[in-house]
C-alpha cells in the first residue's frame, strides 16, 4: 500500500506509525524493538513487568524510566527478583526513579516467582498465543483480541498478576507475537522477519 501523504514523516523521510513520532524515544523504540520477537525468559519478564507498570500511565513515562527499572529489578532476572524480600520491597517503594505503586511492585515480585518456576516454559506459554495476521490498515486499531484475552487468562492460571486482556495485547505487540506496525509504515518488515528467525533459532538451541 502506498504511504498516506497525510501522514507525518520522520526526519529521515520515512512514514512510521503515527504514535512513534511524538518523542525521540518513541522513534528508537518503534524502529528497533517494538514488534521484534523476544524469546528469552528475562526479556519477556521485563516486557511483562513494564507493560504492567504502564497501566494507567503513558508509555513514554516507562521508557524514560526504563534504565531505572532495570537497576531496581536486578536487570529483570526473574530468579533474582523472585528472591526479593521485605527490604527489597521497601527499597522499591522508596525509589523515585521508578513508578512507586504498591500493587504493581508486589505483582512484579510475585510474577518473577511464577516465571522463575516456569523457566523456559514461560516462553513456550506466551508464544503459544502467537497470532500471524496482516498489518493493520491506517484506520484500524486493536487493543484487545480473543487471543490476548486467552493469554491473560492463561497467565493468571499460572500465578501471574496485573495482566488483563489489554495489557496482554500490549505485550503481544511489543514482543512480536503480532505485527501491529501499520500497513503503510516503512520500517522494513524484512528486518523484523530476520529478527524473528534469529530468535527462533536461538530459542531452539537452548531447548
Amino acid at each position: 500500500m502506498p504511504p498516506d501523504p497525510d501522514d507525518v514523516r520522520g526526519p529521515d523521510g520515512l512514514v512510521r506509525c503515527p504514535w512513534s513520532l511524538s518523542a525521540p524515544e518513541y522513534v528508537a523504540y518503534h524502529d528497533t524493538e517494538w514488534g521484534w520477537p523476544v524469546h528469552s525468559v528475562a526479556g519477556l519478564y521485563e516486557r511483562l513487568t513494564l507493560e504492567a507498570f504502564q497501566s494507567g500511565l503513558s508509555w513514554i513515562t516507562i521508557l524514560r524510566k526504563r534504565e531505572n527499572f532495570r537497576r531496581a529489578f536486578a536487570g529483570f532476572g526473574p530468579e533474582v527478583v523472585a528472591g526479593f524480600d521485605e527490604d527489597d520491597r521497601a527499597r522499591l517503594l522508596a525509589d523515585a526513579g521508578i513508578v512507586r505503586n504498591v500493587a504493581k511492585i508486589d505483582a512484579a515480585i510475585a510474577n518473577a516467582r511464577a516465571v522463575a518456576e516456569l523457566g523456559e516454559g514461560f516462553v513456550d506459554l506466551v508464544w503459544s498465543f502467537r497470532t500471524p495476521s496482516p498489518r493493520p490498515g491506517p484506520d484500524e486499531f486493536r487493543a484487545v483480541t480473543p487471543e490476548s484475552t486467552a493469554l491473560a487468562k492463561a497467565l493468571k492460571a499460572v500465578g501471574i498478576r496485573f495482566v488483563g486482556p489489554t495489557t496482554a495485547y500490549a505485550l503481544m505487540q511489543a514482543t512480536g507475537l503480532v505485527d501491529d506496525h501499520r500497513s503503510d509504515c516503512e520500517v522494513p518488515q524484512e528486518a523484523v522477519l530476520h529478527a524473528a528467525v534469529e530468535a527462533v533459532v536461538a530459542h531452539r538451541a537452548r531447548t
